[in-house]
């Protein structure tokens, strides 16, 4: 088997649910490594635990295997695939049997190494906030807008 294009960890038989695994992943993509696991340690979902040690792993192994420095490496992907199901028979009333199911998924984590940007450390981005406008030039009073009160008592 030839090596990967890019440093990963793969969870395989996760004892939980890919769907609630999901969700916690959608927290996390894009992120960098230490601020993916600050955000999942105070997470409170159970999946969290599971997701937080494969971004570990995988931080691991880009930083043993390929050389790359820790505090770069970004979450670049999260894939959570279904992994078998277990079907179980729980006994109900009248003789009968309900069916229920034991979910479980793979988790695959690749991360990526990016340089730390020039303006200094970022995370996601997020839009800008509002500016406000250019202050006026020198002697120039600035229009105020006009208020309900104000138009109220010129009538």
């Amino acid at each position: 088997m030839s090596r990967p294009a890019e440093p990963f960890a793969r969870a395989r038989y996760v004892r939980r649910s890919p769907r609630k695994v999901r969700l916690v992943a959608g927290l996390v993509r894009g992120l960098r490594v230490s601020d993916a696991l600050a955000q999942l340690q105070f997470s409170p979902k159970h999946a969290a635990r599971d997701l937080a040690k494969v971004i570990r792993s995988a931080a691991a192994n880009a930083e043993h295997n390929w050389d790359l420095p820790r505090d770069q490496l970004w979450v670049k992907q999260v894939v959570v695939d279904p992994g078998p199901t277990m079907k179980r028979i729980r006994p109900v009333s009248r003789g009968m049997a309900h069916q229920y199911f034991h979910r479980t998924c793979h988790i695959t984590v690749v991360v990526e190494e990016r340089p730390e940007p020039a303006g200094g450390r970022s995370g996601r981005r997020r839009s800008p906030a509002r500016r406000p406008e250019a202050p006026a030039a020198e002697g120039e009073v600035p229009a105020q807008p006009e208020t309900s009160d104000e138009a109220s008592e010129g009538e």
